[in-house]
């Protein structure tokens, strides 16, 4: 089950400052170009997560402003809803996870990624007490938790055909040699809040999930720690990307250049000004779900590795495409020709 979208925001400050239009003159002149063409406005679909970090230094630093033309921002809870409401071709960038845009694309509507915004975002989270048997059984303690309890161990995580949901599925199966139908219990809970209340409240005995939610976990003394991390069992593991319609893509291939050097632009703002980032995060996410403090920790986590090269992901999103056709989630397994367009990103 999906959730409707929760919320929309519009950047168009541009007209109203003078610096905005000067940053739109030079990057428009740097790239030849105005850019526009046929589109007076740009739709995003985006996700409060960390893996869409770009998206929110983009909006809270103005770099929207830069564009040829406004931005229309459009919120979802989960990556699944963003596939239901691709469904009229409204979107001009999706910024979720690569999963859902591989669903996206093998439904035939026409678009391809061209940017990554993180790689290694996945941390398999369990209780301190099941990270006691997993210490001491390995890959045997599910087995064990089920003797003890006499229940099979529980995820909860992100809904079918997400990243973190076909993550964790291929940790077990791939990783550990197990079952997932068989050998453990995944249920698909929603969107990041969902999981976090989960957790909080000991509904589930486990996760796969992204930052800020292990670090939020922490910062509230949960009894949960982190017993396996994506950069370990599959490096370069994709999470979220940029997929561009090919209305902007293809058609306004100046404005989609200038969105790519603004998400360039993001990810070195991160790495360089890590506090405002995280000042950022805690605005879009909402203080008080994520205080800034908290938010600022997140960003010191091995899974806080935002990149904007989709060439970065390349090997993890074979695996993906593989896994996703195996799954049924999509009909055909993708190539990398038919997911990325990489010209964008080597133009800059």
């Amino acid at each position: 089950m999906t959730e409707a979208p929760r919320s929309t925001s519009i950047s168009r400050r541009r007209f109203l400052q003078g610096s905005g239009l000067a940053a739109t003159a030079g990057l428009a002149g740097c790239l030849g170009g105005s850019g526009g063409g046929g589109l007076d406005e740009l739709n995003v679909a985006y996700m409060p997560i960390y893996p869409d970090m770009q998206y929110f230094v983009m909006e809270e630093e103005g770099l929207f402003d830069q564009l040829s033309v406004p931005v229309a921002g459009k919120k979802f809870s989960d990556g699944p809803s963003i596939v239901q409401a691709s469904a009229t071709g409204d979107f001009d960038v999706m910024m979720f996870g690569i999963v859902p845009a591989m669903i996206v694309m093998d439904k035939g509507i026409p678009a391809k990624i061209t940017a990554a915004n993180i790689k290694n975002a996945m941390e398999i989270l369990a209780t301190d007490e099941f990270a006691a048997l997993w210490e001491e059984h390995g890959k045997d303690a599910f087995a064990e938790f089920e003797a003890q309890k006499g229940r099979k161990f529980t995820f909860g995580t992100f809904p079918p055909g997400s990243v973190p949901d076909i993550l964790l599925r291929y940790w077990i199966q791939n990783t550990l040699g197990l079952d997932p139908e068989e050998d453990v219990n995944i249920k698909g809970l929603g969107g990041a809040a969902a999981v976090q209340q989960a957790l909080l409240s000991n509904n589930v005995d486990g996760t796969s999930i992204m930052e800020p939610v292990p670090t939020v976990i922490d910062a509230n003394d949960a009894p949960f720690q982190s017993i396996a991390w994506a950069g370990d069992f599959m490096p370069g593991q994709p999470a979220a990307v940029t997929l561009m319609h090919d209305r902007l893509r293809q058609d306004n291939r100046d404005l989609a250049t200038e969105f790519v050097e603004l998400h360039r632009q993001a990810t070195n703002f991160v790495a360089d000004s890590p506090d405002s980032a995280a000042e950022h995060a805690s605005s879009v996410i909402g203080e008080s779900a994520l205080p800034v403090e908290t938010a600022r920790a997140a960003l010191d986590s091995p899974a806080s590795d935002f990149i904007t090269d989709p060439r970065d992901i390349e090997g993890g999103a074979e695996i993906f495409a593989d896994y996703a056709q195996a799954l049924g989630k999509t009909e055909a397994q993708l190539s990398i020709d038919e997911m990325f367009d990489y010209g964008i990103y080597d133009s800059l």
